[in-house]
C-alpha cells in the first residue's frame, strides 16, 4: 500500500471514528449494501425523505454531509439523488437483535390557570435541579417544594396522561378556547426512570404481554389512591419548557432542535448512527413497514446499532398507534460514499 493511499485511509478512519466512538467500535460490524439488498427500495417514495432530509441537512457541519445537502436539491430525481451519493451500511452488534418501537407526541387538555378541572402542574425547571440530582417525583409531589414560584407553564386535567408526557419528553396542551401551547424537554430531577409497569408485573397484577400504555393509564384511573402511590415509584421527574414557535401543524422538535415528521423521522443512538443520516427500516411483524427514514431524534431507552423509535404523530391515534409496537427487522443507514467505504477493515480495501 502506498504512502499516498495509506494517508487517504487513516483520514478516512478519522472521519469514520466520528461514526461509532472508541470501544462501541469494537463491538460493531459493518457491511455495505448495494440499494438492490433493500427490501421495497424501489417502491418507497423518496421524494417524501429528501424533504425530511432537508429539515435538518443544513446541520450537518462535516464538508461530506454539507456537500450532499447542496446536491440534495440539485438533482431532480430523489431516489436518483440517495443512490448516487450514499452507500447503505449495515451497522451490527454481536447477540443483539434489532427492535422497533414507536414513539409519539402526546395532547393533553389543560389551562393557563388552575381550577377544579387542570389541577395538575406542568414545571419549569427550577434552578436547584440543575445542580445534579435533587428531590425525588414524591418530595416534589408532597414537600410543597414547587409552591408559589411561578414555575407553571400550564395545568393539566390528568395526571397519568401529565405522566405520560414526562416520558416522552414533549406534547401539546389543547387550552380551552381551541388554541395550543407546545411543551418541550427542559431538564429533570436527575433520578434515574423507574418503569411502573415493570412494577405492575413485579406485584401481580398483570403478565408482562399485557402491559401496555393505555392498560397502566386504566388501571391507575381505576384505583385513584394507589394510582398515584404507583406514578410515585419513579423517581425520575421532568421540566419542560415552552416550544410554542413550533406551530401547531408541525411536529415536536426533535434532538436536531428542528420539527420531525411523522412516519419518516427515526429516534436513534447517536453513537452508532450519525444524527441526521438516512435510514432505511425494514420492520417486519405486524404491519411490516419499509420505508426511508431520517435520524433525527434520540431517547433514553434507544440504545444500540439496531435500535429505533418510530416517531407517529400527535395526539390519541398516534399514541396508540405507537403504543403497540415492539417489532424485530432491520435497519440500515445511508452514508455519505467515502465514509462508508472509510468504515471498513483495512484488509478488504
Amino acid at each position: 500500500m502506498n504512502r499516498t493511499f495509506r494517508a487517504a485511509l487513516a483520514a478516512a478512519h478519522l472521519v469514520a471514528g466520528s461514526l461509532v466512538g472508541g470501544s462501541a467500535l469494537s463491538e460493531t460490524t459493518m457491511n455495505i449494501l448495494s440499494f438492490e439488498d433493500l427490501d421495497g427500495w424501489e417502491v418507497d417514495d423518496h421524494e417524501a425523505a429528501r424533504q425530511v432530509f432537508l429539515n435538518t441537512c443544513a446541520d450537518l457541519d462535516a464538508p461530506d454531509w454539507q456537500t450532499l445537502c447542496a446536491a440534495a436539491t440539485g438533482i431532480k430525481d430523489a431516489r436518483k439523488f440517495f443512490e448516487l451519493l450514499f452507500r447503505p451500511v449495515l451497522i451490527e452488534q454481536p447477540n443483539k437483535e434489532a427492535l422497533f418501537t414507536g414513539y409519539f407526541e402526546p395532547e393533553l387538555e389543560g389551562a393557563l390557570t388552575p381550577s377544579a378541572r387542570y389541577r395538575y402542574p406542568v414545571y419549569r425547571m427550577p434552578r436547584e435541579a440543575r445542580a445534579g440530582q435533587w428531590l425525588t417525583r414524591r418530595q416534589l409531589e408532597t414537600s410543597g417544594a414547587m409552591n408559589g414560584r411561578g414555575l407553571e407553564i400550564a395545568w393539566v386535567d390528568d395526571s397519568v396522561e401529565l405522566f405520560f408526557l414526562q416520558i416522552q419528553g414533549s406534547g401539546r396542551i389543547r387550552l380551552p378556547d381551541g388554541s395550543y401551547i407546545r411543551v418541550g424537554y427542559g431538564g429533570s430531577n436527575g433520578h434515574n426512570y423507574s418503569s411502573i409497569g415493570a412494577e405492575l408485573v413485579r406485584r401481580g397484577v398483570y403478565s408482562p404481554h399485557q402491559v401496555s400504555a393505555q392498560v397502566i393509564k386504566n388501571w391507575v384511573n381505576r384505583n385513584p389512591v394507589d394510582g398515584a402511590e404507583l406514578l410515585r415509584h419513579n423517581d425520575s421527574f421532568v421540566f419542560f419548557r415552552e416550544v410554542s414557535r413550533v406551530p401547531s401543524h408541525k411536529g415536536p422538535l426533535g434532538a436536531m432542535n428542528r420539527s420531525i415528521t411523522a412516519m419518516r423521522t427515526v429516534a436513534v443512538d447517536p453513537k452508532f448512527t450519525p444524527l441526521g443520516a438516512p435510514v432505511w427500516v425494514e420492520k417486519d411483524g405486524a404491519g411490516p413497514l419499509r420505508r426511508l427514514m431520517i435520524a433525527q431524534d434520540t431517547g433514553s431507552a434507544i440504545k444500540g446499532a439496531q435500535r429505533a423509535d418510530i416517531f407517529f404523530g400527535t395526539g390519541d391515534a398516534a399514541g396508540r398507534a405507537a403504543g403497540t409496537l415492539k417489532d424485530p427487522g432491520r435497519m440500515v443507514v445511508l452514508l455519505p460514499i467515502q465514509r462508508a467505504y472509510a468504515m471498513l477493515p483495512e484488509s478488504v480495501l
